[in-house]
């Protein structure tokens, strides 16, 4: 695919001997958005870990921008454009929220004024350590670290993960600011369904770690049938008390 930001082609990879991806093909196209969709241990997270390389490939190769990078080391992929917020909050527990943003900047759109306007609730503490944080602000703010290095698209591996609904819903509408109005390119790993469909363009289902469906976003949105098949009941964010801000 010419236009592709990020190209699968025919991957496998996994841990060891064991094999995780199964050949699996797709392409994210400039400005694109996909949602990975699964069941808990489908191999998503592997996906976005091989994109990144963190894991090695047992076969096929990987794209960014038309350059093969599948032997490329992950600051290098990081250089090419591929910008990564993982599950873990790795954030820097001892320097400021300005200082956690700055450190790893590199010239783009994406600089202090942007990212204090896409999330107000980090400016109001630029000043506080990583570790005075909540979670959903620590989240915020390696999302924002993470746009700082002016990404070309962006991979999120279940942000909404663990946050409260008020929290959920603020990082919902930048993930969609970034994809709507931003144009940014992005991959998006959520066991919530409806979610990620609702902020993406098109959809993957990943089954033992194989595409077992492709889909436009908004389509599979529409067909309960085959996202209880593949998704179970994962079909909307969980508002219960348990949930931490």
């Amino acid at each position: 695919m010419a236009d592709a930001i990020l190209e699968f082609r025919e991957v496998s990879a996994g841990y060891g001997s064991g094999i995780v991806l199964d050949h699996v093909t797709f392409a994210v196209p400039e400005s694109g958005s996909l949602a990975l969709l699964g069941r808990n241990g489908v191999g998503k997270t592997t996906l976005i870990l091989t994109a990144m390389g963190f894991l090695p490939l047992t076969g096929g190769s990987i794209h960014c921008r038309g350059q093969d990078i599948s032997k490329a080391p992950a600051h290098r992929r990081a250089q090419l454009g591929l910008g990564w917020v993982p599950q873990e909050r790795d954030i820097f527990p001892s320097l400021s929220v300005e200082e956690n943003l700055t450190v790893a900047a590199r010239s783009g759109r994406w600089m202090l004024d942007a990212i204090w306007e896409l999330f107000p609730r980090l400016k109001e503490r630029r000043g506080n350590m990583g570790n005075q944080l909540s979670g959903g602000e620590q989240q915020m703010l390696t999302i924002g670290r993470t746009l700082m290095t002016n990404p070309a698209v962006l991979l999120l591996d279940e942000p909404l993960e663990g946050l409260a609904p008020i929290i959920v819903e603020e990082l919902t509408a930048a993930i969609r600011e970034m994809a709507q109005n931003e144009g940014m390119a992005l991959v998006l790993v959520e066991q919530h369904a409806d979610v990620a469909l609702a902020l993406t363009e098109d959809a993957l289902v990943i089954e033992r770690g194989a595409i077992a469906h492709r889909a436009k976003s908004q389509a599979l949105l529409n067909d309960r049938a085959t996202l209880e098949r593949y998704v179970g009941m994962n079909l909307d964010v969980d508002e219960s008390a348990s949930r931490k801000a």
